[in-house]
């Protein structure tokens, strides 16, 4: 059974359709912008005329229908203008037709543009066309979409009814195309690699698997850009970089979605300060991007500064600090006496995991300010160059802000093939002890990689964490247009029914 609020819209579908009306016509007038029409005709004084017709299209998002004039206005991702309609501008039959709409639906309309005693730019319509019926009303009336959980569910709606939320989405886009423009101009090449992959690599993730069957092969959704991109360095082409997708089968939280966009960049001849100097950069230049100028952004109840530079501390000396464990000496017994010492309980297992839990859990929260975490265990590092021969610390870094929230990771690439294959073996150590997240041994990359590779800077930027911080968001869901979600049996969007 259809919504019933439905069904007087439906009788208006039958009805134009009656008086000849298509309500879905394929052709459409040419029409401008509403943006650019605001912007043309800002200098406008109340009760002043333009000597120029205007024809613009979109969605009627209210209407105040009087007797022989009425107001409504349109909307388009540009803007929002007013529309003024008489009997003895458009005729009776035209504007009874024009009363009949609703809001919702879409249609051009053409006339004079002027400021109203209110000061309200507005266009006198002379004639309209209708483009499309909407058989659904707005929600709430106009009022907008409020339950955080529907305006997940149902962005399109969100969009419609949230000005707030379509910012959020131009600034995600302007963000991106400011970095992507940074990276063109230092010379870097955008490519693609593979979304389907036979082997999952480049990240400590659990991946999705999925069957193809004209080859009968698994294979996985990519959990990282990194490993085809290093083929792409081994190639020759010393600058590369690529915005995609990755895909990791992991739990939701507010920082988490299965689906998120990486930015990965690899410059050869360079190193992991140098990724520290270019990850400033990128974010300077998406903050321009969407007019931050004092670089103060307010995220989870903190102001946070973004100006640079950033601040630099080793790992160990963090957790010195934080603690009065000194880590440096990867000795995990040691570790273990100071810790119990100070009624601190360490996770059994290896040194690099023990310093992985001290961090998580004594320094993370405190990285409200941006903070470049550097120099990690090897152990927790498997793609990442040793600081020095026989080393347990790598030249690795992690951009920490908002008290942990981590938007950026980078390494001094590993291009030692020896080493990287003994790095691999201890992986699949590890996957044999169930840790489902570790490394499987890559023959396809060692086998380019012993071809081969030349010293690099390896960095991967979180998008979606970044426009999170940039727009002062406190879930990655309001950043991503459709976020996974979890099922549910009914939707009272829909009226209760069955989804």
């Amino acid at each position: 059974m259809s919504d019933p609020l439905m069904q007087p819209r439906l009788d208006h579908l039958d009805a134009l359709r009656e008086r000849g009306i298509d309500p879905y016509p394929a052709r459409v007038p040419q029409t401008e912008r509403i943006g650019p029409i605001l912007e043309r005709h800002g200098v406008l004084e109340a009760e002043q005329s333009s000597d120029e017709q205007a024809t613009v299209a979109g969605r009627i998002t209210a209407m105040r229908k009087m007797g022989k004039a009425s107001f409504l206005d349109l909307l388009d991702s540009s803007g929002r203008i007013q529309g003024h309609a008489t009997v003895d501008r458009m005729g009776d039959e035209a504007y009874r037709e024009l009363k009949r709409v609703d809001i919702g639906d879409f249609i051009a309309v053409t006339g004079d543009v002027f400021r109203t005693k209110r000061g309200e730019l507005t266009v006198g319509i002379e004639t309209f066309t209708f483009l499309s019926k909407a058989i659904r009303p707005l929600p709430e009336k106009w009022h907008g979409l409020k339950d955080v959980e529907q305006r997940h569910r149902h962005r399109s709606l969100d969009l419609i009814s949230n000005d707030d939320v379509r910012n959020a989405f131009v600034a995600r886009s302007r963000m991106i195309s400011a970095m992507r423009r940074t990276l063109d101009d230092l010379g870097f090449l955008e490519v693609e690699t593979p979304t389907l992959q036979p082997q999952a690599g480049g990240a400590l993730a659990r991946p999705f698997i999925c069957h193809h069957n004209a080859l009968d092969i698994d294979l996985y959704m990519r959990i990282a850009l990194e490993l085809y991109l290093k083929r792409v360095l081994i190639g020759g082409i010393d600058r590369v970089y690529e915005i995609g997708k990755c895909f990791r089968n992991e739990g939701v939280s507010t920082e988490h979605n299965p689906e998120f966009t990486m930015l990965e960049v690899y410059q050869a001849y360079a190193d992991y300060e140098t990724m520290m100097n270019l990850t400033e950069r990128l974010i300077d230049q998406a903050c321009d991007a969407i007019g931050l100028e004092d670089r103060v952004v307010t995220f989870r109840g903190h102001q946070i500064n973004l100006s640079t530079p950033f601040q630099r501390l080793p790992m160990c000396d963090a957790i010195d600090e934080a603690t009065g464990i000194d880590v440096s000496s990867m000795d995990p017994d040691v570790m273990d006496r100071v810790a119990q010492a100070q009624g601190i309980e360490l996770p059994a297992g290896s040194a690099g995991k023990k310093v992985e839990a001290l961090f998580e859990r004594f320094v993370e929260p405190t990285l409200i300010h941006p903070t470049f975490i550097t120099d990690y265990p090897i152990e927790i590092s498997p793609l990442a160059k040793r600081r020095n021969e026989g080393d347990e610390w790598v030249e690795r870094f992690e951009l920490f802000v908002g008290g942990g929230l981590e938007m950026a990771n980078a390494f001094s690439e590993l291009n030692d093939p020896i080493d990287q294959r003994a790095r691999f073996e201890a992986q699949e150590r590890l996957r044999a002890a169930g840790d489902e997240e570790a490394h499987s041994i890559d023959e396809d990359f060692l086998f380019a990689m012993e071809h081969g590779m030349p010293p690099a800077g390896g960095l991967g930027i979180g998008i979606d964490r970044l426009v999170m911080l940039l727009t002062g968001r406190d879930s990655i869901r309001e950043v991503i247009l459709f976020p996974t979600l979890r099922e549910r049996k009914s939707d009272p969007m829909r009226n209760g029914r069955e989804s």
